[in-house]
């Protein structure tokens, strides 16, 4: 089965939002009906489908098209449950939602009240209360284990029609504001993300395309520049790397095009994808991939390892790396993966069907000089000892020293972040554009680039360096 998604973006309800219009979406649905979909999915995935539009949307889309209609819709505005409701009322085949504890926010609506708003109507979908119920007590309490993880609570507004963020996005940008320190300056964040989403032509904002326009916004705003000043400014600007895939199309193709005064200014002479460009990828040879991490795996690859590595090569060789020190994790009772054990507490852990493990923690040795720890534990009754890296003894390297403002001969970071690559050694000859260190940040990637051409007399730093804005990071002769 086949279900083909369109990404809702715009307001069809407006007449001055002409791009994204209900022909627009006609026109997409029956060529993915064409196409051979069997159901139709409306990605509705900043919130911005308003119950009267998805009235609207649900209705023309079943008179037009002959297949079963799924929306998706993330519940930021607090709305989005009366969105659910009025295409209901004109024939919505499937709507997602989520279990109470799991829901409202940058999530799904309430799964459990839109049960019993539909209750004893023609819509009632039939599912028990009792039973939806008991699944909500559960969810809560695996919440409670994840609550240090969880973003602050940000208010819903009707911004979120102006600057068009995914739901899913919302927070974790505004996680990547706290890290550079503009958590204070939130709603210009916003604001510059529908600045930035104008500059770049007003696109459809769906992973990845919308990290491309959030780490432009945070970027512009941590270089005190505006959307607009990205057409006229003289310098020599390290975009982050998103961006640039973004506006040369190996993201996909913007419906209309890209404005061609922004990818000339932004991509700096290198020619945009014309058409998919998927079309263009070299073809991959499966067993070759397999070959070539086997040895990170230590054991044979599956099927599903091979494409892992294909779509996320980092973040595979990230989680292979963690498997290979500490087998699977994923086994672990949550509260001990994340908090560790207390003296004395025990625990049963099913490494595979019918073989359990029973642990007891006994206690921690004291630090040593190299940083390292023994800890005591007893596994099925007997006593082991491992010694363990103790992380908090470690103390992480900083830039230290800051570029001078207004000296040329010093190349600062942009914002905070981790040094992923140095491309540069002192007495390297190097051209303006060129590139010399990649900061990562919350996993916007910043490639910093030489203003001048010159030479390098001195490279303050090394891949894995934490830096703060401003550290000098080259110094040019």
């Amino acid at each position: 089965i086949c279900e083909a998604a369109i990404c809702y973006s715009g307001d069809i309800t407006d007449p001055q939002r002409t791009k994204y219009s209900l022909k627009y979406y006609v026109a997409m649905a029956k060529e993915l009906e064409r196409m051979g979909a069997h159901i139709l999915a409306i990605k509705d995935m900043a919130g911005l489908c308003k119950p009267y539009a998805a009235e609207l949307l649900v209705k023309t889309l079943r008179e037009e098209v002959g297949l079963p209609i799924h929306f998706h819709t993330h519940d930021t505005a607090g709305i989005q449950a009366s969105s659910i409701l009025k295409g209901a009322d004109v024939g919505l085949d499937i709507a997602d939602a989520a279990l109470a504890p799991m829901s409202g926010g940058t999530s799904q609506p309430n799964l459990n009240t839109l049960i019993e708003a539909l209750r004893n109507t023609s819509h009632d979908p039939g599912l028990a209360a009792p039973h939806l119920d008991r699944l909500a007590e559960y969810w809560r309490a695996v919440r409670e284990f994840y609550l240090p993880f969880e973003s602050p609570a940000l208010p819903a507004g009707s911004d979120l029609y102006r600057h068009e963020m995914p739901g899913g996005q919302y927070t974790n940008l505004y996680q990547q504001a706290r890290a550079l320190g503009l958590a204070d300056r939130w709603p210009e964040v916003c604001q510059m993300y529908a600045d930035v989403n104008q500059l770049f032509g007003d696109i459809v904002k769906v992973t990845p395309t919308s990290k491309a326009v959030g780490d432009m916004a945070l970027f512009l705003i941590a270089q005190d520049m505006q959307a607009l000043e990205v057409l006229t400014t003289e310098r020599e600007i390290a975009y982050p790397q998103s961006v640039l895939d973004l506006l040369a199309g190996r993201m996909g193709q913007n419906p209309g095009g890209f404005p061609s005064d922004v990818q000339t200014k932004v991509l700096r002479g290198e020619q945009p994808v014309e058409g998919r460009a998927g079309e263009q990828l070299a073809a991959v040879d499966i067993d070759q991939i397999g070959d070539q991490i086997a040895p990170l795996l230590e054991q044979p690859p599956t099927r599903q390892d091979i494409l892992s590595s294909l779509m996320y090569p980092q973040v595979f060789k990230d989680f292979a790396t963690h498997r290979r020190l500490y087998i699977d994790t994923s086994m672990l009772p949550t509260p001990a993966f994340f908090y560790g054990l207390e003296p004395g507490e025990e625990i049963a852990v099913e490494i595979e069907k019918g073989k359990t493990l029973i642990i007891r923690f006994l206690t921690v040795g004291e630090p040593q000089p190299n940083g390292e720890r023994s800890v005591f534990f007893e596994m099925n009754g007997q006593p082991r000892e491992v010694v363990v890296v103790d992380k908090s003894l470690q103390q992480t390297e900083s830039g230290g020293r800051k570029a001078e403002p207004g000296n040329p001969l010093h190349v600062g970071a942009a914002m905070p972040g981790m040094v992923v690559n140095v491309a540069v050694a002192p007495g390297d000859k190097v051209t303006r554009g060129q590139k010399l260190v990649t900061l990562e940040a919350m996993k916007m990637q910043t490639v910093i680039a030489a203003e001048q051409d010159g030479m390098i007399a001195e490279v303050l730093v090394t891949p894995g360096t934490q830096v703060e804005a401003k550290d000098l990071l080259v110094r040019f002769e």
